[in-house]
């Protein structure tokens, strides 16, 4: 089954646009708008050629803490040899639009939209758009957490399409997550899942819990209650959400509502802030 993946294009807005929109940044969460995702809100990259980026999320005291999440955006040719600046950062790789090609460790993998592909820290990698059109891609970065006595999980690339969606219990099909990664396996400190509603769909209480969140909608819309507010999302939004910040949704839409969630999982919480 083919999917529908919504990637930002930039651009200006004109003089006579209202100023007034959706986002909102909160003590608990934070909302961003497609239409906050325009050229002026661009960055940079060292060692990326032909590459700009809009940055969703990266670690704040007082707020998220474990991850930072972008939106790449590799133009025909461009790309880098040397990626990644951390040698204990893992990262998670997922295509929205166009094609490029990613190798690891020596091995070239063609990626097309739904691409996923996961790199442990310390990988040699690199990444090339050989296509002629604009690649666009999420990039989630995190410190991965060392355990004494567990194995640091391999590298892989797969598609989404080629996974079979694992439904909730007892919500008939209308809510399912596609998992990358076996849910048991304590190697992977994070986890980077699709969860998809189908139109009617709900969450049905207000899940409370350690666990931070990047959501962003590659399909579709929805209403969320985020601390006790009301938010209407759709396609192309971004949500930031702190841990134990009070969430729940409903789908609405005639398609399914859609979205790509990271999640830190696995480990004890520090116990001391800024630890080393």
């Amino acid at each position: 089954m083919s999917h529908t993946y919504y990637a930002p294009r930039g651009g200006h807005p004109p003089q006579s646009q209202m100023t007034a929109d959706r986002a909102v940044f909160t003590e608990a969460y934070a909302v961003i708008p497609k239409g906050v995702m325009q050229d002026i809100v661009t960055s940079q990259l060292p060692f990326w050629d032909d590459t700009r980026l809009w940055v969703l999320a990266r670690p704040l005291t007082g707020f998220a803490e474990t991850f930072s999440q972008y939106i790449m955006e590799v133009q025909p040719g461009g790309g880098s040899d040397k990626p990644e600046p951390d040698p204990q950062a893992e990262a998670v790789l997922f295509v929205v639009e166009g094609e490029m090609s990613l190798t690891l460790a020596g091995e070239k993998h063609t990626m097309t939209p739904g691409g996923y592909a996961f790199i442990p820290p310390g990988t040699d990698w690199q990444l090339r758009n050989e296509a002629g059109e604009p690649v666009r891609f999420h990039w989630i970065r995190k410190a991965y957490e060392f355990v004494d006595g567990i194995d640091v999980p391999e590298a892989f690339v797969v598609n989404e399409n080629d996974i079979e969606p694992t439904p909730m219990p007892d919500t008939d099909g209308r809510w399912a997550t596609t998992r990358f990664v076996d849910p048991e396996d304590v190697r992977h400190d994070m986890h980077v899942t699709i969860v998809t509603f189908q139109p009617g769909g709900v969450i049905p209480f207000d899940e409370t819990h350690i666990m931070e969140h990047g959501l962003y909608v590659l399909e579709g819309k929805a209403v969320y209650h985020l601390n006790q507010d009301w938010v209407e999302v759709e396609a192309g939004d971004f949500m930031w959400l702190r841990a134990f910040c009070p969430q729940a949704c409903y789908a609405g839409g005639s398609g399914p509502f859609r979205y790509l969630l990271y999640k830190d999982v696995n480990r004890h919480p520090k116990l001391k802030i800024n630890a080393l």
